[in-house]
């Protein structure tokens, strides 16, 4: 479902005019599609942007933009300032409901893992994944169940389990969660050798994940 967001136009384009805008507290912003002729230049509120943005980044919205109606969007791109993280500007792209979009979705751990009631340290080397499905089945948060891991066993991204109608834009042999030791009953060297071998495997993810995207 929908989440209703309210836009209004605006007029202002220069430095000084955006930066008044934040002032007021409205976050600038630019919608673009297919179905518009020109990108529309609205603003937001900044409050309900960043509650938003906390909570379900990658939600549908429904903006009602006074010179085209209401259209269905999501956010494609937030631009913040470089040391406060403040957001600056926003980007929304006009979607169709009846089409796939991807989606970056975040990792949710659950359940009460052996490997960790023993000590072990649990460790995400994703946190989170790109999926392609309509925009109405964009789940939440992509669950996975860490109930099973023992001290150096590993969640891989082909053992997830998706919704009906989401598809995984990942390598299944990417790491998605493991166990590692408990640091304090390692001795110095295996301490390092833990620590070179997360590296190794965040490293081989990271690569992984850049080949998917090439490979799309």
């Amino acid at each position: 479902m929908a989440i209703a967001m309210n836009a209004d136009q605006r007029t202002g384009t220069t430095k000084g005019e955006l930066r008044q805008l934040r002032l007021q507290g409205k976050i600038p912003g630019v919608i673009y599609g297919k179905q518009l002729n020109d990108a529309a230049q609205v603003m937001v509120d900044s409050k309900e942007l960043q509650a938003l943005l906390r909570s379900q980044p990658n939600a549908v919205l429904e903006i009602n933009i006074p010179s085209h109606g209401k259209t269905s969007v999501m956010i494609a791109e937030v631009q913040r300032d470089s040391l406060s993280r403040q957001v600056l500007h926003v980007d929304f792209h006009q979607i169709n409901m009846n089409e796939n979009v991807r989606a970056n979705v975040r990792i949710h751990a659950e359940g009460d893992s052996q490997g960790v009631r023993e000590g072990g340290i649990l460790q995400l080397i994703l946190h989170e994944l790109e999926v392609q499905c309509l925009p109405g089945s964009i789940p939440d948060s992509i669950s996975v169940d860490i109930s099973s891991l023992e001290i150096g066993g590993s969640i891989l991204v082909s053992d997830l389990k998706l919704p009906s109608g989401v598809e995984l834009l990942a390598e299944p042999e990417q790491v998605v969660a493991t166990i590692l030791a408990p640091q304090k009953e390692l001795t110095e060297e295996e301490a390092e050798a833990a620590a070179v071998e997360l590296t190794e495997a965040e490293s081989r993810s990271n690569e992984a994940k850049l080949e998917g995207v090439k490979s799309l």
